[in-house]
């Protein structure tokens, strides 16, 4: 019996596991800080290059350049422009919209982007405007995210309950007498 509670208490006092105990505590603590951080990370550079494709769009139909384009047409050069929009044609949403140059008032809903659960997503309001009009242009992309179980993916507003979040780009133009 002696020899049993010396056994025991031996094994008590042993610290042959405790780098393994940490091991398992904190390995998922900078797990779920790298996959947050890398999630940030394409967040922003989606954000940033949506912006800048609606941008040079944008910049395109202030110029003048080429024939006035359709909603399809628009669609593909913010494509082409953004390049890191996976499945861009699904997951791109643009509504084009007259804002009254006496009240400035805009929608005041919320953003429409595509619902990724039906097969058709049609274009909600596109109208390319008359002369002298200010259009207000917004373009919302639909991503899943990579993480969604925990981190940044957890806590990102999500469209519909389904994983997917949206980010917005917006700008604005005149359209110029010919």
């Amino acid at each position: 019996m002696i020899r049993l509670l010396r056994s025991l208490r031996a094994r008590l006092a042993a610290e042959d596991a405790n780098a393994t105990i940490e091991f398992v505590f904190l390995f998922p603590l900078f797990i779920g800080i790298f996959s947050s951080s890398f999630e940030a990370a394409m967040l922003t550079s989606r954000q940033v290059l949506l912006e800048r494709a609606t941008d040079m769009v944008v910049r395109e139909l202030r110029l003048g350049i080429g024939e006035t384009p359709t909603h399809d047409e628009l669609k593909t050069r913010i494509c082409e422009y953004a390049g890191v929009i996976p499945d861009c044609d699904q997951s791109l949403n643009i509504e084009l919209e007259i804002v009254s140059t006496e009240t400035f008032a805009i929608r005041t809903g919320a953003v429409q982007c595509v619902d990724r659960e039906q097969d058709i997503t049609p274009a909600l309001s596109f109208t390319p405007g008359l002369k002298n009009e200010l259009m207000l242009v917004t373009v919302c992309a639909v991503f899943q995210t990579m993480n969604p179980v925990s981190g940044l993916g957890l806590r990102l507003p999500k469209l519909g309950g389904n994983g997917y979040y949206g980010i917005v780009a917006t700008s604005a133009f005149v359209n110029e007498p010919s």
